[in-house]
């Protein structure tokens, strides 16, 4: 049986800009912690996510990881299923997502145990999560991990249907 995740993608359409120029996509990704993703930008973000329990709920695992991971509650807003996504590790993302203005005034994640430098025998504590922020769709899908663009894709493809 394949471990499981659940996400949460929000999203916001940009406002006007001047001079007539339209209206763009937008969405929340957040920048992996760790020494491993310290110094790498391109392809180094993810939505917020987090694996859950058999029997659990995949929206309430990701409103919690959400949560976990950004040190703020998911916006109270009415999440819809984007779908399943299986990733190359084998894992499946169950992901939710929704129009949200979300602006918090920090980042603020749980922490995980690493050995680092690797055969040190100390063990230090890093944020799951380093920054998160709002990204134009085009920059986004150049700074998501690979196996999350299809996310990406279903968005817009969810939008475009809507």
């Amino acid at each position: 049986m394949p471990i499981r995740s659940a996400g949460i993608l929000l999203y916001r359409q940009d406002l006007p800009a001047p001079a007539g120029a339209h209206d763009g996509l937008q969405v929340w990704i957040a920048h992996m912690g760790g020494p491993f993703w310290a110094r790498k930008d391109a392809h180094a973000w993810s939505i917020p996510k987090g694996e859950y329990a058999d029997g659990e709920d995949p929206l309430a695992a990701a409103r919690r990881e959400f949560a976990e991971e950004m040190g703020t509650e998911a916006p109270g807003v009415e999440y819809r299923l984007l779908g399943e996504f299986r990733q190359s590790s084998g894992k499946v993302i169950t992901v939710y997502t929704a129009e949200a203005a979300f602006d918090p005034e920090v980042i603020s994640s749980n922490t995980f145990p690493l050995e680092w430098p690797k055969g040190s025998g100390r063990i230090q504590h890093y944020p799951e999560i380093d920054d998160a922020r709002w990204f134009p769709e085009e920059e986004a899908r150049l700074k998501l991990v690979k196996g999350q663009l299809p996310i990406l894709d279903a968005l817009v493809e969810d939008m475009a249907a809507r």
